[in-house]
């Protein structure tokens, strides 16, 4: 673990050096950075999973780990971190207003022709009167292995874990190219 994390914050740093001189496009970098670390970690988790046991362990690594590499994300950056939804797996994940508007509007940039790999946004917000960069970054729905339990035609097996580990869940039904969420990161700041 602290191998993990210690290469995590190696790469972190490597990412997040200023190129830019205003806070917005500086902090931006940064979550750009931190949305690298984020996907790479947990992809490489879910493909190992899918190689040495199919989609059904898949599920699994990802209920138990998605969150604990956000955890660690989080830690070495000071930045919260997760990814939300308009249709939940993990009701842990539900968006609060802010993505909720955010998660609308990339729907409707995709609707308009923009490529989902492209589409993110950042804002410094006030919440309860303290300064908050947010930043949200689309997660594009690819063909394999995001549809093997997040299409239209999930197999048996597959759809049975995850009723039992999502008994709420409603992030199935995608094709190839639509959003199913997002990263979302935040930062207060001064």
């Amino acid at each position: 673990m602290k191998k993990f994390t210690t290469a995590l914050t190696a790469i972190f740093f490597l990412l997040s050096a200023p190129v830019a001189a205003s806070e917005s496009q500086m902090l931006l970098n940064e979550g750009r950075g931190l949305v690298k670390i984020f996907f790479t970690s947990l992809k490489g988790k879910l493909v190992t999973a899918l190689k040495s046991g199919g989609a059904v362990k898949a599920i699994k690594v990802c209920s138990m780990e998605a969150g604990e590499v956000a955890s660690e994300v989080a830690d070495m950056s000071g930045w919260e971190v997760k990814r939300t939804s308009l249709k939940l797996r993990n009701p842990g994940n539900e968006p609060d207003a802010w993505e909720r508007d955010v998660l609308y509007k990339f729907n409707a940039r995709k609707s308009a022709g923009e490529s989902p790999e492209k589409i993110e946004f950042s804002a410094i917000v006030v919440e309860d009167g303290v300064r908050v960069f947010r930043y949200m970054k689309a997660i594009p729905t690819a063909e394999k292995p995001c549809l093997v339990c997040h299409g239209e035609a999930i197999k048996a097996p597959v759809a049975k874990a995850l009723d039992e580990i999502y008994p709420s869940d409603q992030a199935r039904g995608y094709k190839a190219g639509d959003i199913r969420g997002a990263f979302s990161f935040r930062k207060t700041i001064n």
